[in-house]
């Protein structure tokens, strides 16, 4: 028997809603969310291919061996570092936070170098925007974003984008173009900037760069990798890449939850005596670890995520499983 289960999509902070099939209570595929105020039916191909991760995920394994070992590691380790991530719903986050404060341990957030904005730009402010500056390559990183970058352009707006490849989709979009460098376009368009216009960004080069869009007199609106970062920076304050490098140097035993930070970042983990990874399922930073704990995939799940506009959504766990939590992990280990 066929089954329609309504969830958000993991793959970014727009927040769109996504459905999911399943068959004889197995997920099968992904069926676009009609009614989502988000993104009203459209789910871009990280979105369909978000699945992957449950059709992928760690088999069955002895988790009460597992987290008896990284006890162990924990009880003789000194310089731990915790990293959290937008991947985790807003009370593993807390969770986390909780459980590493508690034992003293540092922590380690990463959201893209970018940073928290309590007042932000609506998707309909992107919408009915006059003039709309992009950096980064949102339509094709973001593309629910970058629909609603294209209603702008049809509706009259002029669009201007930094972006480092002529071959981007936001390249052949914008009306005008830039690739020297994000500090660069600020200054090349900060005139043409003002209440009319919507910045819309999902990266920048330094923390030089969030300065000058500090500066501006328009609406911004920060995209992020990952679907609840925008409610991890209202729990903790992020880290630059920098200041990560930083922290990963004096680090002795690494815990990661639900990241892939060795992709994230180019920094040699080698130097690192002890990871520890509780992960759904592979990625290069499991890859590297000592010890891997499976951990439930977000369609397992029930939880909340901000997304980048501000909005908490919540979500119920699309299949049941036996698998830990996050939270369940963290209670383990004060146990």
């Amino acid at each position: 028997m066929l089954e329609i289960k309504h969830t958000l999509c993991p793959s970014c902070s727009v927040g769109c809603g996504i459905n999911v099939v399943l068959n004889e209570g197995e997920i099968v595929g992904t069926f676009p969310y009609k009614r989502h105020p988000v993104n009203s039916g459209k789910n871009c191909l990280n979105g369909r291919n978000s699945i992957d991760c449950y059709k992928n995920k760690f088999d069955v394994v002895d988790v009460d061996s597992l987290i008896s070992d990284v006890s162990k590691e924990l009880n003789s380790a000194s310089d731990v570092t915790v990293i959290c991530s937008g991947n985790s719903s807003i009370d593993e986050i807390e969770a986390i936070k909780e459980f590493a404060e508690s034992k003293g341990y540092n922590i380690g957030f990463y959201a893209d170098n970018l940073k928290n904005y309590d007042d932000v730009a609506s998707y309909d402010d992107v919408e009915n925007a006059e003039k709309v500056f992009v950096i980064g390559d949102l339509l094709y990183e973001n593309p629910l974003i970058g629909r609603r970058v294209v209603h702008a352009k049809q509706n009259g707006a002029k669009i201007f984008a930094f972006v480092k490849s002529e071959a981007s989709v936001t390249f052949n979009v914008a009306d005008e173009c830039f690739n020297s460098s994000v500090d660069e376009f600020l200054d090349d368009v900060k005139d043409k900037i003002d209440e009319s216009s919507v910045l819309i960004f999902n990266q920048v080069d330094s923390a030089e760069d969030l300065d000058k869009i500090d500066a501006l007199n328009c609406k911004l609106l920060p995209v992020f990798s990952k679907s609840n970062s925008k409610g991890a920076l209202s729990i903790l304050d992020p880290k630059s890449k920098d200041e990560m490098f930083e922290l990963l140097d004096g680090t002795k035993l690494l815990l990661v939850f639900d990241d892939d930070i060795v992709d994230e970042l180019e920094y040699d983990f080698s130097g690192i005596s002890k990871i520890i990874s509780f992960a759904p399922c592979a990625n290069k930073t499991t890859e590297i670890s000592d010890i891997v704990v499976p951990i439930k995939t977000w369609l397992e799940k029930d939880g909340s995520f901000v997304n980048a506009m501000g909005e908490t959504q919540t979500f119920n766990a699309a299949i049941e499983s036996d698998v830990l939590s996050q939270i369940e992990v963290i209670e383990k280990l004060n146990g």
